[in-house]
């Protein structure tokens, strides 16, 4: 199968339009020479030794949540680990992939994952995703004649090439045609600079902003209303079952006890105090927050779980290994690693 049609059902099943605008995802090594891809391998962090796995295994493509490269870079040397990999990739004529914040924001990702270890209960989404529409203003205005209709639309045309000009025209009882035009937030200076020099138009001229429409399911962190409440002592075990630790960290809200009881909880994977700040919660759950991030919600009364950053999100690498290999032949093997790890570690 040829990487290309691979990348094309990694995008079906989390869209990059997903991520977060900061994030770094989607194809980040590319080999000169592409190759079909024979064997997919699944990791939370390319590090040295998942790296030392693929290369074992004649990997086609890794797959990493984490982009390996993440800033940007101004050389490929062997003092810095990053490099290292992306240029042991390239030697090995291996791709890799980062889908990172698009699977925590898909319906049935990464957070949708973590927040089932709970149990069944009402989820809804805390940071709600917004449909990626490029054409974002709207302009209205009046011009006098059928003629300088087409000549504001020339000009309107050549100030947005990168989309397809769309616009409404009517006539009202008074003559002259009122026009609505969208167009994206780059086309908006030239395209307003374009109006004013035409009399009517410029007089008439007013902007409205459209609001992108909610992706309903997708976005960051979940709540989950719970639909039999447990204590926070259970919710604990419930959790170490789920992400297959042992042990995790626990801070109690102010005035809770282990057995206090726990009907909400709110859920970010990885690094989630940006999103869990703030949310009315029994209980917030995510791999790592701050010294005084956690004081922060336990003086309102929250209850914490942490289970340090990549605990709480490489669990969902099964889940997606299955969603991927019934979308792929029988010639792609599709492999989670064995390498991969937290680098922390309770001793």
């Amino acid at each position: 199968m040829e990487l290309k049609e691979v990348l094309q059902v990694l995008e079906q099943l989390a869209p990059l339009s997903l991520a977060e605008s900061w994030d770094n995802v989607g194809l980040l090594v590319e080999p000169s020479e592409s190759r079909p891809v024979k064997t997919v391998l699944l990791t939370n962090d390319l590090t040295g030794a998942v790296m030392d796995e693929a290369e074992a295994m004649s990997c086609d493509l890794v797959v990493s949540y984490h982009p390996p490269l993440f800033r940007p870079i101004k050389r490929l040397v062997q003092r810095d680990w990053k490099q290292k990999i992306a240029i042991r990739a390239l030697e090995a004529r291996m791709a890799i992939f980062s889908p990172h914040t698009s699977w925590d924001s898909v319906k049935g990702g990464v957070n949708d994952w973590l927040v089932g270890g709970l149990g069944s209960g009402q989820v809804s989404v805390l940071s709600q995703a917004l449909g990626g529409a490029s054409q974002i203003h709207k302009l209205e205005f009046t011009v006098t004649s059928a003629e300088e209709l087409n000549d504001v639309m020339k000009e309107l045309k050549t100030c947005d090439r990168e989309s397809t000009l769309q616009y409404s025209a009517h006539r009202p009882d008074n003559g002259g045609f009122h026009v609505s035009v969208t167009c994206s937030d780059s086309a908006l200076p030239p395209s307003v600079q374009a109006l004013l020099r035409h009399n009517a138009a410029s007089l008439s001229l007013s902007i409205l902003k459209l609001e992108k429409p909610p992706l309903p399911g997708h976005g960051q962190g979940r709540l989950i209303v719970l639909d039999q409440p447990v204590t926070v002592a259970t919710a604990v075990q419930n959790m170490k079952s789920h992400l297959g630790l042992s042990h995790l960290r626990l801070a109690l809200g102010s005035g809770q006890t282990a057995e206090s009881s726990v009907r909400t909880a709110a859920v970010c994977a990885g690094s989630g105090a940006s999103v869990l700040s703030g949310v009315k919660a029994d209980l917030y759950i995510t791999g790592e927050m701050s010294h005084h991030e956690v004081l922060d919600a336990v003086a309102q009364g929250t209850n914490v779980i942490l289970s340090d950053h990549s605990n709480s999100e490489r669990g969902f690498l099964a889940v997606f290994r299955e969603k991927l290999a019934v979308r792929l032949p029988d010639s792609v093997t599709v492999v989670v690693s064995k390498a991969d790890r937290d680098p922390l570690e309770v001793v």
